[in-house]
């Protein structure tokens, strides 16, 4: 399983959400950085799988910071 033509679509949202951020003047901790170590045979529990729900928890709490400001 390769996840990685997703990744435009997830460095979109997060780059929109870091748009969305900073135009409302607040700041977060950095989105997860990418993995390094995938080995690309498509492991059940790959690195990818992990960071997709990183990137999912970061958005959360992007959302959570901007009703809460609003």
């Amino acid at each position: 399983m390769d996840l990685t033509p997703d990744l435009p679509r997830a460095q979109a949202r997060i780059a929109a959400w870091q748009a969305r951020l900073a135009a409302a003047g607040l700041a977060l901790r950095p989105p997860p950085p990418l993995p390094t170590t995938c080995c690309g045979r498509g492991c059940n529990g790959c690195v990818w799988e992990g960071w997709y729900a990183a990137v999912g928890w970061w958005e959360a709490d992007a959302r959570d910071l901007l009703e809460g400001a609003g």
